[in-house]
């Protein structure tokens, strides 16, 4: 590197007070997430998680269920779920997993499926598989078994020959989104398999998105046409 960028180099690594980023990041204030622990007298509530009101609750939940236990939480959601399910398939260790479930959190959705690989990025689900249920499967051919019998219509989300806008087409109530992996897309098992193919209309240069972000616009069209959007 020559002089003149090594002095442009120096210039980005410093404001005018000549800290480095580094300092300025670490002294700077940092918004807080969460609270601190509860005052006292502490709520007897049976909700409350006697550790969270002891030393604070960071988790990122709504104030709502701040210091409630995870059970509590996931008994007051269940009876509040909707009836859709979403699933991926997962036969690479797909980074896209996190996310979905966080997605899946977000939306309401009554169960995850995962496909394939046991393992997945729990980190980039901010912890919000505590709150929902997720269930595995193996094999393709055992999700499918367990779909058919538990009667819930397998959507493709893909683009697919076949497929058509999600905003064009009736969503049922139970549907079972399935989602494939980031670049090979979904599998020829799930396509033969699906009752039904949709796809995410696209207006830029982009011919696809990225598999868990197609999760949260699915899963919100689903909200949308049945009402529960506010």
């Amino acid at each position: 590197m020559n002089e003149k960028n090594n002095n442009a180099s120096n210039d980005l690594s410093k404001q005018d007070d000549g800290a480095s980023l580094r300092e300025q990041f670490e002294r700077q204030d940092i918004r807080q997430i969460g609270v601190g622990p509860h005052e006292k007298p502490w709520p007897t509530d049976e909700h409350y998680d006697v550790e969270l009101l002891e030393n604070g609750d960071k988790r990122n939940v709504p104030d709502k269920y701040r210091y409630w236990s995870v059970d509590a939480i996931v008994a007051e959601l269940d009876p509040l779920r909707f009836s859709y399910h979403v699933a991926i398939e997962n036969w690479e260790h797909d980074l896209n997993v996190g996310t979905l479930v966080r997605n899946a959190n977000a939306f309401m959705a009554k169960e995850v499926h995962i496909i394939g690989r046991k393992r997945w990025n729990r980190r980039g689900a901010m912890a919000t598989y505590r709150y929902l249920h997720v269930r595995h499967h193996k094999t393709t051919d055992e999700f499918i078994n367990w779909c058919k019998e538990n009667a819930f219509p397998i959507i493709a989300v893909d683009i697919l020959d076949d497929s058509k806008s999600v905003s064009e087409v009736d969503l049922p109530d139970n549907a079972m989104f399935v989602l494939g992996q980031e670049g090979p897309g979904i599998s020829k098992e799930i396509t033969d398999a699906a009752d039904m193919s949709v796809h995410i209309p696209m207006f830029g240069s982009t011919r696809s998105i990225n598999a868990s972000v197609a999760s949260g616009i699915i899963m919100y069209e689903w909200m949308r046409q049945k009402g529960k959007t506010v």
